[in-house]
C-alpha cells in the first residue's frame, strides 16, 4: 500500500533525517572516541569517509524508499517480489527495536541529569558517583526510560507532518541554536585553542588501525543508515524534490553538529586541563565537572543537556517510526494504536538494560551487562549486517533506470557522478564495512 502522509517540504524531510542521524553517535559517542583516536587526524578520516561510504549508502536507502514510496519492508518485496530480501526491512525494524530499547535508556538518564539540573541538584565535586548512582537507581532508571518513550510514542502517534515533522522543525533549530551558544562559550575561555588544536589539527603520528576502522565505522552509523530508517523517511518525500541536494544537506547538517560537538567540548576540556580520553563517561561524568569551574557553568551545563535530549529524542522518533509504518503499512487509522503499544513494548524490553547497572548488574551475557551486550550486538552486527547487504541489493537488484530517473529528480546529475556513486556504493562501500565488521570479531 503506498504512503498516505508526506513531508510538507524538503526541508522538513531534511530535518527529520538530519534529526535521526544527529543523535547519540554525533553528540555522545564521536567526542569521547575522538578524544581517544588521535584527535584531528581521526576527524579528517571521519570526513573523508562520510562522503567516500556513508553519503553513498545514503542515497541508496533514498532510492529504495522514494521509488517504491512504501516503508521498509514493502519496499523491498516491491523491488525484489518472490525473494527474501524484505529480510533487509525486517532487520531494520528488528535492529531499530533492539536499539530504541538500549537508547531509551541513555534517554532516561539524560531526562535525570537534566531535571536535576534544572532543580539545583547536579552539582559535584564526585560526578563519577553521581553518575553510578543514577546509573543504580532501578526506580528513577525505569521511571525516566518510560517518560523519555512516552515522549517518543506521544510524538509518533501524531504522525508524519503534525508529530515528527513538527517537532523536528522547532527541536532541530533550536539545538543548532544551543550548539553555538555552548560553541562560543567555550572558546573565549583561556587555554581554549589548544583544544582546538587538538580537534582540527591532524596529527597523523597518533593514528593506528583501530583509530581507522573507528572512523570508518562511525561514518556510516552517524547518518543512520543500514537500518532502512532512511528507506521509511524517504518513501514519504515528494517525487519532484531532489535526493542527491537533500542527502548532501544532511550529510553537511551531521558533519557541522560533529564540527560543533568538538568545538564545544576540547576547548573546554583542554582549559581546565582534563584529559579527553575520558571515553563514554565524558559526557555524564568529565563535562559537568568542566562546566562547574567556568562562570555561568550550571546555565551552559543545563544547555548542553537540554540539546543533548533533543538529539535523543530526534533519533528516537525515527526508531519507532520505522516499526509503526512497517505494521501500519500506509493505514494512518492504526497509527495511533501502534504507537502507543509498540512504544510500551520496547519501554519492557529496555527494562532489563535498565537494570543492568544496579540490581542486575551480576547478570552477564558472554561477559557483558546487559545493556552492553545488546549494544554490541546492534551497533558492531545488526547495523554493519544490514549496512552491508543494502550496498548489495541497490546495485544488484534495482533497475539502472530506475536509480538514474530517481537521482535526477530536481538535480542534473551528470552520467559520470552517477557512475562514481554507483561504483562507490557497489564496491567499496561493502567491503569498508565487511573489514570493519571482521575486526569486530577479531577475525582480521
Amino acid at each position: 500500500m503506498k504512503q498516505t502522509d508526506q513531508w510538507t517540504s524538503r526541508l522538513g524531510f531534511i530535518l527529520a533525517a538530519a534529526g535521526s542521524a544527529i543523535g547519540l553517535g554525533a553528540i555522545w559517542k564521536f567526542p569521547y572516541i575522538v578524544g581517544t583516536s588521535g584527535g584531528g587526524a581521526f576527524f579528517l578520516l571521519f570526513l573523508l569517509f562520510t562522503v567516500a561510504i556513508g553519503l553513498p549508502l545514503l542515497l541508496g536507502e533514498f532510492t529504495i524508499g522514494r521509488s517504491t514510496q512504501k516503508e521498509a519492508i514493502s519496499a523491498y518485496r516491491t523491488i525484489a517480489p518472490g525473494s527474501l530480501w524484505y529480510w533487509v526491512g525486517r532487520l531494520g525494524v528488528i535492529t531499530c527495536f533492539l536499539l530504541l530499547s538500549f537508547y531509551s535508556v541513555v534517554g532516561g538518564w539524560i531526562l535525570t541529569y537534566l531535571m536535576r539540573g534544572l532543580t539545583g541538584q547536579l552539582t559535584g565535586p564526585h560526578y563519577d558517583a553521581l553518575f553510578g548512582n543514577v546509573i543504580a537507581d532501578p526506580v528513577g532508571a525505569v521511571a525516566a526510560q518510560f517518560v523519555f518513550m512516552l515522549i517518543t510514542a506521544w510524538v509518533v502517534a501524531r504522525g508524519v507532518q503534525s508529530g515528527i515533522e513538527s517537532a523536528n522543525k522547532y527541536m532541530m533549530p533550536a539545538l543548532f541554536i544551543l550548539f553555538v551558544i555552548l560553541m562560543l562559550r567555550s572558546l573565549t575561555l583561556d587555554g581554549a585553542m589548544e583544544g582546538v588544536s587538538f580537534f582540527l589539527h591532524p596529527d597523523f603520528s597518533k593514528l593506528d588501525s583501530r583509530s581507522i576502522l573507528y572512523a570508518m565505522g562511525q561514518s556510516f552509523f552517524s547518518l543512520s543508515v543500514g537500518v532502512s530508517v532512511m528507506v521509511t523517511y524517504s518513501s514519504y518525500l515528494a517525487k519532484n524534490e531532489s535526493l542527491v541536494r537533500s542527502a548532501g544537506s544532511i550529510v553537511g547538517l551531521n558533519l557541522l553538529v560533529s564540527l560543533f560537538a568538538g568545538l564545544a567540548i576540547f576547548p573546554a576540556v583542554f582549559s581546565l586541563g582534563v584529559e579527553p580520553t575520558a571515553g563514554p563517561g565524558l559526557l555524564f561524568i568529565v563535562l559537568p565537572s568542566v562546566f562547574e569551574k567556568i562562570a555561568f557553568g550550571s546555565i551552559f551545563l543545563l544547555i548542553f543537556l537540554a540539546l543533548f535530549l533533543f538529539a535523543t529524542l530526534t533519533s528516537a522518533f525515527s526508531m519507532l517510526e520505522i516499526i509503526v509504518a512497517s505494521l501500519a503499512k500506509g493505514e494512518e487509522a492504526k497509527r495511533k494504536r501502534l504507537s502507543w503499544l509498540i512504544g510500551l513494548l520496547i519501554f519492557v524490553a529496555g527494562v532489563p538494560s535498565a537494570l543492568s547497572f544496579g540490581v542486575w548488574s551480576e547478570v552477564t551475557i558472554f561477559g557483558k551487562s546487559i545493556f552492553d551486550a545488546i549494544d554490541f550486538l546492534v551497533s558492531n552486527l545488526l547495523m554493519p549486517l544490514g549496512a552491508f547487504l543494502i550496498a548489495i541489493f541497490v546495485p544488484l537488484r534495482m533497475k539502472r533506470e530506475v536509480l538514474l530517473a530517481e537521482l535526477q529528480a530536481d538535480t542534473p546529475l551528470g552520467k559520470k557522478l552517477f557512475v562514481v556513486w554507483l561504483l562507490l556504493l557497489k564496491y567499496v562501500a561493502p567491503f569498508a564495512i565487511l573489514f570493519v565488521f571482521l575486526n569486530t570479531l577479531g577475525i582480521l
